[in-house]
This record gives structure tokens, sequence and C-alpha cells, in this order.
């Protein structure tokens, strides 16, 4: 069995209310891809692999973005794809075995509540949250009920990069250019959410937090040397904090928090070099397979077609392949969804 850990679907209801959000991408994305909220078409996409099935999230944008800063908006968002997931999943368990839950974080309790309630009520395997929150970095002192909670619950947290237009590459500008945003500027923002959590000591002070990052972790296998021998040096650059000090109290090596505190997918848009490389830096324990279905130029087939064949061409041991598809899921999730 290969179970798809990251993908992403639009519930009916959820779509409807999407629509009516005026935002003006939303839309035209919309259309262009009927695979993301039209249920027969994904169906079908699913029931042409063998062995294979999907753990439903929302799609892009967050439920900040959507909501207009209004925090009570956030959470009927997500209480429409919680609501949502859970119906698409029971009535449809061996296509849909599981759904990940949507987090308002903006609330108050920063969205603990919803969560518990898609957890325990609903059945989520766990959460998805965004590399920052309205702009503000997950460190925050008002997200730290979230991080406890996640923490006690014991569910891991997916966490999908976020960054548009409206950031720009470059200070003398004030938009990013050519979806450079996108292309690279997610990769930077999933290893800078991930630094972030190592250097706020948010993972010291919760060590038994799970975390699933998209992308193979964006940029962070290729710049092992930073993380490691250059982090190594932390402080060394700047005059104005203390660094020096925070690297010296953190329990760990900056970089094995980077190797041992994360789990990362492998969704990497079909390329070879990008799964050799990330299955290089994170141990295999801690790999789990996804294709972000439906982002393919094909709109849906494509992506879960090329990494199950680059996954399949892995020079691995049928139980370490089988760990990738599936068992290293089940373990983090506690869910089993081969039996």
């Amino acid at each position: 069995m290969r179970v798809d850990a990251f993908n992403h679907f639009s519930p009916k209801k959820f779509h409807e209310r999407l629509l009516n959000t005026g935002l003006p991408d939303i839309g035209k994305r919309m259309s262009n891809i009927p695979a993301l909220h039209d249920l027969e078409i994904r169906r079908k996409i699913v029931d042409s692999f063998p062995d294979y099935c999907q753990v439903l999230s929302l799609p892009m944008p967050p439920l900040e973005a959507l909501a207009k800063g209004d925090p009570n908006k956030a959470l009927e968002f997500a209480r429409l794809g919680n609501d949502g997931m859970a119906e698409l999943c029971a009535k449809y368990p061996d296509q849909f075995p599981a759904f990940i839950a949507a987090t308002p974080m903006t609330m108050p309790d920063a969205g603990v509540v919803e969560t518990e309630r898609a957890i325990k009520e609903l059945g989520a395997v766990g959460t998805q949250i965004f590399t920052n929150v309205d702009g503000k970095p997950l460190d925050r002192p008002e997200f730290e009920p979230f991080w406890a909670a996640m923490s006690r619950i014991g569910k891991p947290v997916w966490i999908h990069p976020a960054r548009a237009a409206n950031h720009p590459d470059y200070l003398t500008e004030t938009k990013s250019l050519y979806e450079i945003w996108w292309a690279l500027g997610w990769s930077y923002e999933t290893a800078a959410a991930m630094a972030r959590l190592v250097f706020s000591k948010t993972l010291d002070k919760h060590p038994d937090l799970k975390i699933i990052v998209h992308h193979f972790g964006g940029i962070v296998p290729m710049l092992e040397g930073r993380i490691g021998p250059g982090w190594d040096q932390l402080g060394a650059r700047t005059s104005d904090e203390d660094y020096v000090a925070l690297r010296k109290s953190l329990k760990k090596r900056p970089l094995d928090y980077f190797k041992q505190d994360f789990h990362a997918d492998t969704a990497v848009f079909g390329s070879k070099p990008a799964t050799e490389i990330g299955l290089q830096f994170f141990p295999l324990d801690q790999v789990v397979f996804a294709s972000d279905c439906p982002f393919d130029p094909e709109k849906g087939p494509g992506y879960i077609r090329d990494t199950i064949k680059i996954v399949d061409a892995l020079d691995l041991a049928k139980a370490d392949r089988d760990k990738i598809y599936y068992k290293n899921l089940e373990k983090i999730t506690g869910h089993t969804f081969v039996k």
C-alpha cells in the first residue's frame, strides 16, 4: 500500500464558501484544477493507481488569508473544512482513509479547541498549519498553547509553506516577480520556520512534538554544511545579540534538531535528485510518501506517478520502502492504514 500523506482537496461546502471570499486568485486556481474540488475526478485519479490512497488536507491559501483578519471567520472555515473532510473519509474510506485537520491559529486559544474537536471527535490524524500566521512566525508566545496542545495530544503537525507575491524579493520593490515567491520562496519559508522552532527552543520545551515538513524540508537538505558547521558558529557574525549564549544553551547541536526532530515528505515535484538528497539528509524512518496532488501540469496524476516511480526505483529493501510508503506514517499518527 502507498499512503499519500500530503495532498490537497476542497470539500463541497468549504469550496462553495471559498469562492465567496472575493480573493482574486482563488477562482482562477480552482477552475483551472478541477481535481482540487471535483470529488468524482479526484476519486478516478486515486483509483487509477493500484494499492494507493490519500490522506486529505485543505489547499492554500491559509485560513487566516481567507478570513481577512477575522478570527471567527477563520474558525468558520476550519469547521467547514474539518467537517467536510470527515464526511469524505467516512463515505470513501478505501480511497481516503484519513484526513488532516485545519487549525485556525488566529483564535485566542491558537485554535486548540477546534483542533482537539477535529482529532478527538472527527478522527483527524493530525493537523495542518502554515509556516507563518498572517506574517507572524510560529514561535510567537501567542502560539504556545497550540504547541503545548499538540505535544499533549501526541498527533503530528503538518507544516505547509506560505508566502505570496506581496513578499518582495528585494527591499527596493513592493512585490515578488515571476512567481519567485512560490518557486524559491516556499522552500526558504519551510527552512526558516524550522529554524525558528529550533532557536526559539520550542522543540526543547516540547520534545515530544511530531512535525512533518512539506517538500522534503525545502532547502534544508541542500544546506547541511551551513546548518551544521555554519550554525556551530552561531554568534560569530552578530554583535547586537548574544547568540553564542543561545547556542550554548540549546540541548543539542543545531543540525541535530533538523535531522532528528522533523519528519519530511517526498513531495518534490517529481525530482529524483531532490528525493535522493532528501533521503541522504533525513533518516529513512522520518520520511513519509507524499505527492502534492493535484498541482502537477496534468492537474492530478502526474506527481503521483512520478513520485511512485522514483521511490520504487530507489535501492531499498522492501521493508524500508514500506516504511516510506506507509509504516512511518502509521507510527507517527498512531493510525493503522494497512490491515
